[in-house]
């Protein structure tokens, strides 16, 4: 699709400016119709990506999901969550790229590695994984100036009944998120489907961290909360890439972040967990530009 050009929109469809009127009520002014592009740039700061882009990303999130797997097949009980974070970064070195979260505001390293109560932004360090832990990687990749996004818990060896099932939910919550992604949706139907079902399960949806735009840099606009009501906030449309990573915990959804300025806990203590991936809207749906199975 060309952005600078005409998306195919009804006359008595809702306006994507996000005014509530009626697309032929607000920007219906010409015949050549909305540049989205530039509208979507302007109102919401919100940047529409080409093709060419998308190809970079999909390439950036190609190599993050080689470098997940990488983690994946070392992680064991007795590794010091500083191995995570060598192994990430001359994985991701070594590949032409370089890793996004090192010094990002300060950040000390490559990768995020969250383990139990941790929610996310964990620096790796001294901790060593036990048996019956959870972790979760989050990986960013920089790869000829495009940016990717992606992330999955991981099992440490035999893990108790609680740890599967947060990690569970926390899979198939992203999974119902991506499932509502489409043209004409809104960003509250995102965060509303993840919501429901996370708390149906009978866990909680952290507010404080969203999803996010990501492409041209680490973040971008929109923020996509992982929680909501339907029909409210942006609507999607066509070239929108960002991340959907909900952090769900199994006790109450209130969290601390530590005296680092960096890890995020649970207040209660509950374990959390957390996938993402990056995706694109489609002309009729979303695609994941970090795809694993769900």
């Amino acid at each position: 699709m060309d952005l600078g050009k005409t998306m195919k929109l009804r006359r008595n469809d809702p306006c994507p400016c996000g005014s509530g009127l009626k697309y032929k009520k607000c920007c219906l002014t010409s015949k050549h119709g909305l540049d989205l592009k530039t509208l979507y740039l302007q109102r919401y700061r919100i940047r529409l990506k080409e093709p060419s882009d998308v190809e970079g990303i999909r390439k950036a999130g190609r190599l993050v999901l080689e470098t997940l797997d990488q983690a994946e097949s070392s992680i064991r009980p007795g590794m010091a969550t500083e191995e995570i974070n060598s192994l990430v970064h001359e994985f991701t070195i070594k590949n032409g790229a370089l890793p996004a979260p090192l010094h990002y505001h300060g950040f000390p390293k490559s990768v995020c590695v969250s383990v139990n109560e941790v929610v996310c932004h964990g620096i790796p360090g001294n901790r060593v994984l036990q048996e019956g832990d959870i972790v979760n990687v989050d990986v960013t990749t920089i790869l000829n100036g495009y940016y990717a996004d992606a992330g999955k818990t991981f099992l440490v060896g035999n893990v108790g009944f609680q740890s599967q099932q947060i990690v569970r939910v926390a899979r198939e919550s992203l999974r119902v998120g991506l499932a509502v992604i489409r043209p004409g949706n809104t960003v509250g139907d995102v965060g509303a489907a993840i919501q429901g079902y996370a708390e149906g399960e009978g866990c909680s949806v952290v507010r404080e961290f969203t999803g996010h735009g990501v492409g041209f840099a680490f973040h971008e606009a929109p923020q996509i909360p992982h929680f909501g009501k339907r029909g409210e906030g942006v609507l999607l449309i066509p070239g929108m890439v960002f991340t959907v990573e909900p952090m769900i915990n199994l006790g109450e959804k209130e969290i601390v972040i530590l005296d680092d300025e960096w890890t995020v806990v649970t207040k209660d203590g509950s374990l959390s967990a957390q996938f993402e991936q990056t995706v694109l809207v489609t002309e009729t749906g979303c695609e994941s530009l970090t795809p694993f199975a769900l």
